[in-house]
């Protein structure tokens, strides 16, 4: 008896759990508005559709969206594949009823289906399509869409996400017809930093034609404003420390490329128009060994930054030394044959990087620890390559700062730059010097190019960019003056990429052309007193 009693409630609890699976899919009265002509029920009735956020709701959607969903004159809904038709609401498949016929999906439809489809994928497993889904829905975000936003809100574990899908839903309801749901959804968005609210909020505080206000009661329109303020406030924040910290990143690159120049130039006395053209060998010696990476070693190509630092060093530190001991040590004490010379130097090196890499720009692509960015303040984005080169660039100044005041080397440049003579009468080999401070020079210019190959294209005419830039800033910090070098780079940066947004890019450079200029002519010796060669 027991075991009879067993088997039989087996036998039942099977046929329960058949007849649940069987009838667990979609409500036929939920599909029925779509065989309609109603288009405001056909859009709420892909929200509810939606909001259901299974696997047989995908198919419908998808479907409709394919125009393979058909329906019967009673309403009764089918998705047609060939010769064969599911009805979703009760999970079979069998063969196309007579009279069906394909629903006609116009444009506005279309998008509220394409909409829902995007929504669905808040349930994914990636946390980053999550996120993805979710941003994009800011874009096209509609009232029949917050069933299925709730339930992911409900649902989804990641705080960073679950603040999106708030603001998603504080938008939809500012369409929504009660007062009271729209002045909380306007409350709502006042902690948003998202600008694409901006036009909304506005449009609620117009007019219609006949004069009225969009929106009614006064009390949203308080709450309106009161939102917009803050959001205007949250974003000029947002702008200053997205200027302030894109101003230390240029000034970081303006860095890099004058620092080499602050010793040939600041130190040694020689105007070196070819310093660009050094920028531009140590990015394409970090471009061979990306290919060499490639090539060889495929599985580590994240790593040729770190081989590419050294070699581009050394790669432009043997070419300076190549170009002074064959041209500029002939040439000291006559700066304008020294500028002609470098000049015609600086052709002949683009012109071999034309002939051997080609004409075209070149792409160095970042490692894939560079990738990418912090966000912060809502929607500012701190891109990982510009942070490294900042700090990067930190690096390179405190390693010439070491070598030129705690080693021999830089003990001997000190004496050779203060008092050429005197040194060569204890011993000193002053040629010896000045072809390894003009090697150091030159290398620090390669290692700029590595940092310029990470932000962009490479091609030939790179250093030309970055060459009277350079100047400037070891003229403004003053001749052989690290800390003016440093302090002229940042400061430069920064008033250039807060000028930018006021002035445009173009104008931000002649006004900055035209302060130095005129600094220049109140202090010549720039920021720091001149020392040096170039005072005797």
């Amino acid at each position: 008896m027991k075991i009879r009693l067993i088997r039989t409630l087996l036998v039942v609890g099977c046929l329960c759990v058949q007849s649940l699976v069987a009838h667990a899919a979609i409500d036929a009265a939920m599909l029925k508005p779509l065989a309609g002509d109603d288009p405001d029920a056909r859009i709420e009735a892909v929200g509810k559709i939606a909001a259901l956020a299974n696997e047989d709701a995908v198919k419908v959607l998808q479907a409709l969206k394919n125009d393979t969903l058909f329906a019967l004159p009673d309403g009764k809904i089918f998705i047609v594949e060939g010769d064969q038709a599911f009805d979703p609401v009760t999970g079979r498949t069998g063969a196309v009823p007579e009279g069906a016929d394909g629903i006609t999906v116009n444009n506005r439809l279309r998008g509220a289906v394409e909409g829902a489809l995007s929504g669905l994928k808040l349930f994914s497993h990636d946390s980053k399509l999550r996120m993805a889904a979710a941003l994009d829905l800011q874009k096209t975000i509609d009232p029949a869409q917050v069933p299925l936003i709730r339930k992911a809100f409900d649902k989804e574990n990641d705080a960073s996400i679950k603040a999106v899908l708030q603001l998603l839903i504080s938008t939809a309801n500012l369409q929504a017809p009660d007062p009271a749901l729209r002045k909380a959804a306007a409350i709502g968005l006042a902690g948003s930093t998202n600008a694409n609210l901006k036009p909304l909020l506005q449009r609620m505080l117009g007019k219609n034609p006949d004069g009225s206000n969009i929106e009614p009661d006064e009390s949203v329109r308080v709450a309106v404003v009161a939102t917009l303020g803050e959001i205007d406030s949250r974003l000029q924040r947002t702008e200053f420390v997205g200027n302030l910290f894109y101003g230390i990143s240029l000034g970081s690159v303006l860095l890099l490329a004058a620092l080499g120049l602050a010793i040939t130039f600041g130190l040694m006395g020689i105007i070196n128009m070819a310093h660009g053209e050094l920028l531009m060998i140590g990015a394409y010696t970090t471009y061979v060994c990306q290919l060499l990476f490639r090539k060889f070693l495929p599985g580590a190509v994240d790593a040729y930054l770190i081989v590419a630092l050294p070699a581009a060093f050394i790669v432009a530190a043997a070419v300076g030394v190549a170009l002074e001991r064959t041209v500029i040590r002939w040439l000291y004490g006559r700066p304008l044959e020294t500028l002609l010379a470098t000049w015609g130097i600086s052709l002949m090196l683009m012109q071999l990087v034309r002939t051997i890499f080609g004409a075209q720009n070149v792409e160095v692509a970042n490692p894939s620890w560079m990738s990418g960015g912090i966000t912060v303040l809502g929607s500012l984005v701190l891109s990982y390559n510009r942070i490294v080169i900042i700090f990067f660039a930190l690096f390179v100044v405190i390693a010439v700062w070491l070598i030129l005041n705690k080693t021999r080397l830089g003990l001997f440049v000190r004496a050779v730059t203060q008092n050429r003579r005197m040194a060569d009468c204890v011993g000193v080999s002053t040629g010896k010097i000045d072809m390894m401070t003009f090697g150091l020079g030159s290398g620090i210019a390669g290692l700029g190019g590595v940092a310029l190959s990470q932000l962009g294209n490479v091609g030939p005419d790179l250093g030309q960019s970055y060459i009277v830039d350079s100047f400037m800033v070891v003229v403004l910090g003053g001749v052989g003056q690290l800390a003016g070098t440093v302090i002229a780079a940042i400061g430069l940066g920064e008033v250039n990429k807060f000028l930018e947004p006021v002035a445009g890019a173009v104008m931000a450079k002649i006004c900055i052309l035209v302060f130095i200029i005129i600094f220049i002519q109140r202090r010549p010796q720039g920021l720091f007193a001149l020392k040096g060669r170039s005072v005797e």
